[in-house]
Order: structure tokens, then C-alpha cells, then sequence
């Protein structure tokens, strides 16, 4: 579903029960075209690659660091961006992004880049050294959503991230049942292999475009079957205390809700 939010009024009832069900929701416009272009900018610089020469195209993914210029803040913390954080995270439950996290900019390639697989974005234990052990528990430890930043225009050919709607009941049900410790990566992979197929969704949109994802969301990057360089970013929004699920209905956030739902947790 998409917004369009041009007087200000925020997320409608609709738009969160649809983020509630389907484990995303569309944000059009969410920061300016203005402010994508001049973080794309910057970007470019750092690929080392010539925006107007493809032949310098030469790798499929092309990663980069840690973002926190004025133009990558900016994206991360306009008025409707924030007013949708609170409708679907909750006033005062998340914390402002400091930084835009990391890049994988997405040439037009047909090689197999070998990091297209379906997954969840695990959000502790960080100090492994193994990361297919980090981990993720029911109460989302570390991640209040997941967001996905569109900086340049995507369209279905290039590279859009893959959803898979209403996958986040499936994973809510398995940390469940693992309990505070949560599961691992590794873990988690063997549950999603073991999903019923189901119609995927695109995160296509014009720069300025942001996806609101539930932090349980499965999803996939793909290769860049298109013409131009696909730029995105996905950091987590952070919160400021883990979900909690045994509140009050009228107090529960609209994460809060769709885990609760997934479990069967009703008053």
C-alpha cells in the first residue's frame, strides 16, 4: 500500500492495519528528491565509479561504509518520516537515526552476486564472530523496524528488494517458541526454507521512498537486471526498550500488535 500524505495527516487507519497484516507498508515521499541527490552524490564519489561512464561499472555490488553526512541524517529524519515512527512504533519507543547505516549499491550486472537469499535482519549478539549466529528474539531486541531507504528510482528491473508479506507471523511464531535467547541466523534460514510459498512484493518507488517494515519481515536482495545503479540503504530503526507484548491493547504499539496477533495474544 502506498501513502500519500501531502497535508500532513500522517499514516491512516487503513495504512496501519495493512503494515499490521501484511509486515510493511509504503511511505512515498518520506524525505525529498532534493536531499537523495545530493547523498547519491556522495555515494558515487565512494564507488570510485563514473556515474556517466558504465565501462567503470565493473563490480555487480559495490559496498559502502557508514553514512552520517548532513544529507543521509536529513533523509532519515523528516517530520513525516517521524510522525509515521511514532504511529507505527509508538511516541517516545524509538530513537532518531544518527546515521543511514551501510550501502550495498547495486550495479547492472548478470552475474550471481551470492547474497540474494530469502532472510531476517538479526539484531544482537553481535560480538560472535560468526554471523550466521547473530541472533533475533521475539521481542526484537535491538530493532524497533526495519526500513529501506530508496536514494536513487527503483523500478522492477532494478534490484528491487523482495518481500514476502505476512512472513513476519511465520517468524514471530518460531522466536516464540525459543524464548528470550531468541534464534540465530543460521536458525532462522531453516524456518524460512520452510515457509509455504506465497506471491512476493517489490520495494520499488521514485528516490525519496522509504518501506516501514516489521523487523520480523523476510525479505532478499536480487541482482540489477536494469540499466542504471540501484542505491539503498537498510538500517534498523532503534529502539528504546524491546517490544513489549503482555501491555495493555490500547497501549500496544503497531509492532506491538502484529506480534501479539501472529501469537494469538488477545485480551
Amino acid at each position: 500500500m502506498t501513502i500519500n500524505d501531502d497535508d500532513g495527516s500522517g499514516l491512516s487507519s487503513a495504512e496501519i492495519e495493512h503494515f499490521i497484516d501484511q509486515g510493511f507498508v509504503r511511505l512515498d515521499s518520506a524525505f525529498p528528491r532534493t536531499t537523495a541527490d545530493a547523498a547519491r552524490a556522495i555515494l558515487w564519489r565512494d564507488t570510485g565509479c563514473d556515474p556517466d561512464d558504465p565501462t567503470t561499472w565493473i563490480h555487480p555490488v559495490v559496498r559502502l561504509g557508514m553514512y552520517s553526512d548532513k544529507p543521509f541524517v536529513e533523509a532519515a529524519n523528516t517530520p513525516r518520516l517521524h510522525r509515521a515512527f511514532d504511529q507505527l512504533v509508538g511516541e517516545g519507543r524509538w530513537l532518531p537515526c544518527g546515521a543511514m547505516g551501510t550501502f550495498p549499491v547495486r550495479f547492472p550486472s548478470p552475474e550471481d552476486t551470492g547474497d540474494t537469499g530469502w532472510h531476517v535482519d538479526v539484531s544482537f549478539g553481535w560480538d560472535d564472530p560468526d554471523f550466521m549466529n547473530w541472533r533475533a528474539n521475539v521481542s526484537s531486541k535491538g530493532r524497533a523496524l526495519l526500513l529501506l531507504f530508496l536514494f536513487s528510482d527503483v523500478g522492477p528491473d532494478d534490484a528491487p528488494t523482495r518481500l514476502l508479506p505476512e512472513s513476519h507471523r511465520d517468524i514471530a511464531r518460531s522466536l516464540a517458541e525459543a524464548g528470550d535467547a531468541g534464534l540465530t541466523l543460521r536458525e532462522l534460514v531453516e524456518v524460512i526454507e520452510d515457509l509455504q510459498p506465497r506471491p512476493q512484493a517489490m520495494a520499488t518507488g521514485p528516490a525519496g521512498t522509504v518501506y516501514l517494515c516489521h523487523p520480523f519481515l523476510v525479505h532478499a536482495a536480487q541482482p540489477n537486471r536494469g540499466t542504471t545503479p540501484r542505491f539503498m540503504a537498510q538500517p534498523p530503526l532503534l529502539p528504546r526498550s524491546e517490544q513489549q507484548l503482555l501491555r495493555n491493547e490500547g497501549a500496544c504499539s503497531a509492532v506491538e500488535r502484529a506480534t501479539r496477533l501472529a501469537l494469538g495474544l488477545f485480551d
